[in-house]
């Protein structure tokens, strides 16, 4: 599925320094802004604020992450993960998106930006869909107590 993400640059000023502080604003879905490669378009200049549109994107679903798309759906606040990567002069670009959030944990880890957005409903609708029928809950396993005195 084709998608393009919005991403927010904020200046902060502390002290004498000012650095960069960035932020996902939203995914947005549809053939209409997809193109070749990733590549980012400023949109808004608001000052200290500049808001730059990244198409070139698509969200895929894996059979294997089923479970974690459904615990995504099921949760309190569905969400997209923005999985970003830093260029040498420090500005960041959006590398994947992902609904999956044991893939974003371990991105997290891996000292990588990630950013949640909400699921936009289109999106939401074809990941239902893809976790209804792909998504097989594993039947509840009850665990055998040992008998640790040694009788049968």
């Amino acid at each position: 599925m084709p998608v393009s993400v919005i991403l927010s640059r904020k200046t902060v000023s502390r002290g004498a320094l000012s650095i960069p502080s960035w932020s996902a604003v939203a995914v947005v879905a549809g053939e209409s802004l997809a193109s070749e490669g990733a590549r980012g378009t400023m949109v808004r200049d608001d000052g200290d604020e500049k808001h730059f549109l990244w198409t070139g994107l698509s969200l895929e679903f894996f059979r294997d992450s089923a479970q974690s798309y459904w615990s995504n759906l099921v949760g309190q606040q569905p969400a997209l993960y923005v999985i970003c990567h830093e260029q040498e002069d420090g500005d960041l670009f959006p590398a994947s998106v992902t609904a999956d959030h044991d893939e974003a944990g371990a991105t997290i880890e891996g000292s990588d930006p990630v950013f949640t957005v909400p699921i936009p409903p289109e999106i939401y609708l074809r990941l239902e869909e893809f976790v209804v029928e792909h998504h097989m809950p594993k039947p509840p396993r009850k665990r055998r107590r040992k008998n640790w005195n040694g009788e049968k």
